[in-house]
């Protein structure tokens, strides 16, 4: 039977012979606080380094030369060429996700756990792979039409699935109450159903946008100038330290201004089911004479955004032969793409645990700040980070310049959030009761957590260090600037050979890299089939 100091107490005070004999029992507590929240603040501060990198570089250049490297016709340009690709492609992707997930997930769709599958499997083909694919098969595609298509049918997914997620767990019986009231099917779902939408909607749309301010390679494809594209041309062809890390700091004001524009449309209404019991599944609507035309736009998204793809590398592939696949080249690349990522997402992993402990156990206003200093790189797109990290290295590091632990250093940095959103959910599922009982047992703070909570734990921290893994291998942009001399990835060798024109030859690594992402979409797929049987 375990007791409490307060117990003790009173068994002394009414039998001293009893409470002699009983063993000491240690006090139910927490471990330590004072180091966790040291390392989760150190790791804080190092997420700190990009921005606050920007900020020194611009205080040391001086206000004249800031207005003149930021106030000129070029920022201008690329500001423009942002705006119009984030105005167009946000709405759209908006409208194309929630008339999809509707399809999907509302509608008696023939095969619908097999549309779910196919929705969510283009993340599984890197945007710049789908641009490679699109400009082998159509070339005149290019400018701010082709940047919009392909970044629609890379990144609609990341629409869809928290669209789809909310449309289940919706509870029907407010349709049913608008029904009664004799409003229209097309009423209730303006005026209930999508107003219950806001909120993913509006992060799935955030996703995509910061992904449209990070990405270099499907833009660079697309001849399309965005920040990103011209701070890579900057430092490949003259290395100007202020006017790149300038065109960085102008890109976070871009990434802020993205999540403010966010916040004031996601609005702080809030929608949840008040009461006893769970919700009813809701029921599907039969298509009936639409059953066609939605099979058929689904085919059709399902044709632009993986058909195309997969058949340009099978016929790139069928025309290089055999003699395309050089095995020693492939599997130095393939080797090295996997090394990375598995070193890479460990560490995230291990740097966020402190942070994800101490946001389940220990909430409060200095976690709530250590933990936006954990998650704000998440929105930093990751050229500023790497081209923080090579200047710095330049400047003051120089032995660490292009080294594999700079590379990895970023990597951690860029993934960081990610790792992090992972381990809090399977975290918060641990009872914090077992870890107190583990110490009333005699087991010091650290081996109480490490065997109760980190190992109920386990399949959260698996789960993290796959999907950290699975973003580092398809990572570009920080692996050109920061690998180390005679580094190949998979990515960076598609690269290369794209750059050469060499399509035939990239052929392979483009399908190493989708093989390499087929099991985030396999995890994606099963969370949705849980989702659907439950």
């Amino acid at each position: 039977m375990l007791c409490g100091r307060r117990t003790a107490r009173k068994v002394k005070r009414l039998n001293p012979e009893i409470a002699v004999s009983m063993p000491a029992q240690r006090p139910f507590r927490l471990p330590q606080r004072a180091g966790v929240f040291a390392i989760a603040g150190l790791v804080a501060l190092l997420s700190l380094i990009p921005l606050g990198f920007i900020v020194v570089v611009a205080v040391r250049s001086g206000w004249a030369q800031v207005v003149t490297l930021v106030f000129r016709p070029r920022i201008g340009e690329l500001l423009v060429n942002t705006i119009w690709l984030e105005a167009i492609t946000l709405p759209v992707a908006a409208v194309l996700g929630i008339a999809l997930a509707w399809i999907t997930e509302r509608t008696a769709l023939p095969g619908a756990r097999w549309w779910v599958a196919l929705m969510v499997a283009p993340l599984a083909i890197p945007a710049f792979v789908q641009s490679y694919a699109w400009n082998s098969v159509l070339p005149q595609l290019h400018g701010l039409a082709g940047a919009v298509t392909i970044a629609l049918i890379s990144y609609l997914p990341f629409v869809y699935l928290p669209v789809a997620a909310q449309l289940r767990r919706l509870d029907p019986a407010l349709e049913d109450g608008a029904a009664s009231l004799g409003k229209t099917p097309s009423a209730i779902f303006w005026r209930v159903i999508l107003p219950q939408l806001r909120w993913p909607v509006c992060a799935g749309a955030l996703l995509v946008g910061l992904h449209l301010l990070g990405e270099y390679g499907l833009f660079v494809l697309m001849r399309y100038d965005t920040f990103a594209t011209a701070i890579v041309d900057q430092f490949e062809s003259a290395y100007n330290g202020p006017a790149a890390n300038l065109m960085g700091g102008v890109l976070v004001l871009c990434t802020a201004a993205l999540i403010g524009l966010e916040t004031i449309v996601r609005g702080d209404r809030r929608y949840a089911r008040l009461g006893a019991g769970a919700a009813r599944t809701a029921v599907r609507h039969e298509l009936g004479r639409w059953s066609l035309p939605a099979l058929a736009f689904l085919a059709l998204v399902v044709l632009l955004s993986i058909g195309v793809t997969v058949g340009t590398l099978l016929r790139w592939l069928a025309l290089g032969g055999a003699g395309i696949w050089r095995l020693d080249l492939i599997g130095a690349a393939f080797g090295q793409s996997v090394g990375y990522a598995l070193v890479g997402g460990v560490l995230a992993t291990l740097a966020a645990m402190p942070m994800a402990w101490l946001t389940v156990r220990a909430p409060g206003k200095l976690q709530r700040l250590l933990e936006a200093g954990h998650l704000y790189v998440g929105a930093l797109p990751g050229i500023v980070v790497a081209l923080a990290l090579v200047t710095i290295t330049v400047r003051v590091m120089l032995p660490l310049y292009q080294t594999a632990a700079t590379l990895v250093f970023a990597y951690i940095l860029m993934f960081l959030p990610r790792a992090l959103t992972g381990l809090r959910s399977s975290m918060a599922q641990t009872p914090i009761e077992l870890e107190r009982a583990a110490m009333s047992l005699g087991r010091r703070p650290l081996m109480a957590v490490l065997q109760t909570t980190m190992r109920l734990a386990a399949p959260g921290v698996a789960a993290s260090v796959a999907l950290v893994a699975l973003g580092i291998a398809n990572e570009l942009t920080g692996t050109l600037l920061l690998a180390p001399n005679g580094t190949r990835t998979l990515a960076t060798k598609f690269w290369a050979l794209t750059g050469e024109l060499d399509y035939v030859a990239a052929a392979p690594y483009a399908l190493l890299l989708i093989v390499l992402s087929l099991p985030l979409t396999v995890l994606l797929r099963r969370q949705a089939d849980r989702t659907l049987a439950a």
